[in-house]
C-alpha cells in the first residue's frame, strides 16, 4: 500500500473515531442530564452543610480522573466560583476502602472511578454509602448515583466521564445562588448585586422554585455537552494532519526503543497521567509503550520548586530522563506555561521530538513554533479544552498502533 493510501485510511479512521464520540456523547447526556442536575443539587446540599468531596480510584487510568476532579473543585479556574473542599485518593495510597475509612465522614461525598463491579473501588463506594455519604460511580453498581456511559471504547467512556464531572463541578455552584433550596440553610431575600454579580455571584443568593432551577441546570448541561461535541470535532478535524504526523513520529521513536515523557499543570497534569497510563496499560491487543509521567513524583517536584523555582520542575526531569529520539508531550490550556516552555526548549536541545496539546489560540507554543507537533483546541473555556484534548490524545494513542510508521 502506498503512503498516500495509508494516510487516507488513517484519515478515514479519525473520522470514524470522531463519529463514535459524537454519537456516544449525545446519547449519554440526553439520557443523564436530568439526573445530573438533581445530583448537583444533592451535592450542593452536602457542601453547604460542610461536607467534602473525596475521589477514589485504584487503577492507573482511573487515578487521573480522581486527581482531576479533586483539583477542579479545590482550585476553581472560573472567576467567581468558590473553592470547595476535595481530595483525590489513588491506588498508591493502599486499598481504597482503608483510605476512605481514614478520611471520610458521614456528610461527605464519595466518587469512584473504577467501573468493575468486583473492583476494590466499588467495594469502597459501598462502604461509603453505608457510612451515610452521598456516593457517585460510573458503572460499578454500588453508588447511590450511577452514571454509566454506554460505550464499549474505554477511551470514549473516559472522555464522557470527564465531561460529566466537569459539569458537576460547574453546575453545583448554581444551587449556591439559590440558598433557600438547600436543606438546612435559611432562605435569603432576593437582592440584585448588579454588575458585580459576574465576579461575585454568591452575593446574589436567592430563593427560587426547585424544579425551575433543576430545569435550568439540565438545559445548561445539554448546552455544554453540545459545546464540547463541537470542540471535539474541530480539534480532531482541524488537527488531523498534525495527529497523523505525531503518531508516525511516536511510532518511530517507540520502534527504536524510545519513550515518551509527559507533563502539564493542574488539570493538565492529570491529563499527562492519563496519557502515560494509556501508553503503559493499553487496551487488549496493543503493546505496552515506554512512558514517564513527569508530574508523578511529589518529592522531585517540590524539591525543585522550593530550591530552584517552579519554572524548572519539568526541565530538570527532561535533563535526567530524556534521550535523543525520545518524545516530550506537554499539555496546556493556555500554551503559555513557563515551566512547559522551559521543558520544550530543553527537549529540543537534547534532540527529543516535541508534541504539544494547547488551548485558546495556542499561546506562545503555537505562535513561536516551540514544539514540532502542535495540536490546538480553539476555545477559551478551560473544562471544554481539556475534554477535547482528551479526545485528541486518545485518538493519537490509537493511530500509533493502527498503521502509523
Amino acid at each position: 500500500m502506498t503512503r498516500a493510501a495509508i494516510d487516507s485510511d488513517l484519515g478515514a479512521r479519525v473520522d470514524e473515531l470522531l463519529e463514535a464520540r459524537l454519537a456516544a456523547g449525545e446519547a449519554f447526556f440526553e439520557r443523564e442530564a436530568e439526573r445530573l442536575a438533581r445530583c448537583c443539587h444533592a451535592m450542593a446540599e452536602r457542601f453547604a452543610r460542610g461536607g467534602r468531596l473525596v475521589a477514589i480510584a485504584d487503577s492507573p487510568a482511573a487515578r487521573s480522573d480522581a486527581r482531576h476532579v479533586a483539583v477542579e473543585f479545590v482550585h476553581p479556574v472560573i472567576v467567581g466560583k468558590r473553592a470547595l473542599p476535595a481530595l483525590g485518593l489513588a491506588g498508591e495510597g493502599g486499598p481504597p476502602e482503608s483510605q476512605l475509612e481514614s478520611v471520610l465522614e458521614p456528610g461527605d461525598i464519595a466518587i469512584g472511578f473504577d467501573d468493575d463491579l468486583d473492583s476494590r473501588t466499588a467495594a469502597a463506594l459501598a462502604r461509603a454509602r453505608e457510612l451515610g455519604c452521598l456516593t457517585l460511580g460510573f458503572g460499578g453498581g454500588r453508588a447511590e448515583w450511577e452514571f454509566e456511559p454506554q460505550a464499549g471504547d474505554r477511551f470514549i467512556r473516559q472522555e464522557l466521564v470527564e465531561t460529566l464531572y466537569h459539569l458537576l463541578w460547574e453546575l453545583v455552584h448554581v444551587f449556591f445562588d439559590h440558598r433557600g433550596l438547600l436543606s438546612g440553610r435559611d432562605a435569603r431575600a432576593v437582592h440584585d448585586t448588579g454588575a458585580s454579580s459576574f465576579l461575585y455571584p454568591f452575593l446574589a443568593e436567592s430563593e427560587s422554585d426547585l424544579e425551575a432551577v433543576v430545569g435550568d441546570v439540565r438545559a445548561s448541561a445539554l448546552l455544554k455537552a453540545a459545546e464540547v461535541a463541537q470542540l471535539r470535532e474541530a480539534t480532531l478535524l482541524e488537527n488531523r494532519e498534525v495527529l497523523l504526523a505525531a503518531a508516525a513520529a511516536l511510532r518511530r521513536s517507540f520502534d527504536a526503543g524510545g519513550k515518551l515523557l509527559a507533563c502539564g499543570n493542574g488539570g493538565s497534569a492529570t491529563d499527562a497521567m492519563d496519557l502515560v497510563a494509556d501508553l503503559r496499560l493499553p487496551p487488549a491487543g496493543w503493546p505496552s509503550r515506554r512512558a514517564i509521567d513527569l508530574t508523578e513524583d511529589a518529592a522531585i517536584l517540590t524539591a525543585i520548586a522550593n530550591d530552584v523555582g517552579t519554572d524548572e520542575i519539568f526541565q530538570r526531569q527532561v535533563i535526567a530522563f530524556g534521550r535523543p529520539g525520545d518524545v516530550l508531550a506537554v499539555l496546556s490550556t493556555s500554551g503559555n506555561s513557563r515551566n512547559l516552555i522551559s521543558a520544550l526548549a530543553e527537549a529540543r536541545r537534547r534532540e527529543l521530538v516535541t508534541l504539544a496539546f494547547v488551548g485558546y489560540d495556542g499561546g506562545r507554543v503555537a505562535s513561536e513554533g516551540l514544539a514540532d507537533h502542535v495540536v490546538v483546541t480553539r476555545s477559551q473555556h478551560i473544562p471544554r479544552i481539556q475534554e477535547a484534548q482528551a479526545s485528541g490524545y486518545h485518538v493519537l494513542r490509537e493511530l500509533i498502533e493502527t498503521g502509523a510508521r
